[in-house]
């Protein structure tokens, strides 16, 4: 079988999940901590080498402030939970704004190995795809190193994207990194993840025609 070097992940559905099992919406955020160790425990097993997390973005902290509160909170517990594990972790995301947390500045200049290292971790935080390329835009030179202009540019070439949560769309995911990445949607909500979502997306995969454009 045919694995993806690289996958991402875009946990949607969370706020969708405390309303439909009655809960007031920031409280779906905590819910989606155990799925993304699941996630990364899976990746693990089948030799995935990379894979990102969408945690939140710019455009994300407009919601109401009780909600921003939820998710940031959920992002520095994931991150504090990945690190107990055997990972290289980096957290990517515009730091200069007050809405980064604090508690993971230290993950954002350089990776930090965990354990035994192994698989490289990356979590988007308070990411949004215009700041990860303005460089790449406002540059006048004919620099044929576009990666090395992004931001983001410690993240490889995605393979294969999974959505949860019924949404068919990037919603700003890394735009260059997915360029020639396959989507795999889920109509499940985050928080109601199943192994069986992760190991289908990969059967899936395995039956794609990857060709990069050749």
């Amino acid at each position: 079988m045919r694995i993806p070097k690289h996958i991402g992940i875009i946990p949607d559905g969370n706020r969708r999940w405390a309303v439909k099992n009655g809960f007031s919406k920031e409280m779906g955020y905590e819910k989606g901590l155990k799925p993304g160790i699941k996630v990364f425990e899976l990746c693990s097993k089948i030799g995935v080498k990379e894979l990102t997390f969408y945690g939140f973005t710019m455009d994300n902290t407009k919601r109401p402030s009780i909600q921003t509160k939820a998710f940031t909170k959920a992002c520095i517990k994931a991150v504090e939970l990945l690190s107990n594990k055997d990972a290289s972790l980096l957290v990517v995301g515009n730091t200069d704004s007050p809405m980064f947390p604090k508690e993971l500045l230290p993950y954002t200049n350089n990776r930090k190995t965990f354990g035994r290292g192994g698989i490289k971790v990356n979590f988007l935080v308070n990411y949004g795809w215009q700041w990860d390329v303005k460089n790449l835009i406002n540059n006048q030179s004919n620099s044929n190193n576009v990666i090395g202009l992004l931001h983001s540019q410690d993240i490889s070439r995605i393979d294969l994207v999974i959505r949860w949560g019924g949404r068919k769309r990037l919603s700003g995911f890394l735009p260059l990194q997915t360029v020639y990445s396959d989507f795999y949607f889920i109509d499940d909500y985050w928080p109601d993840f199943k192994e069986e979502h992760f190991y289908q997306a990969i059967e899936w995969y395995n039956k794609q025609d990857i060709t990069l454009g050749g």
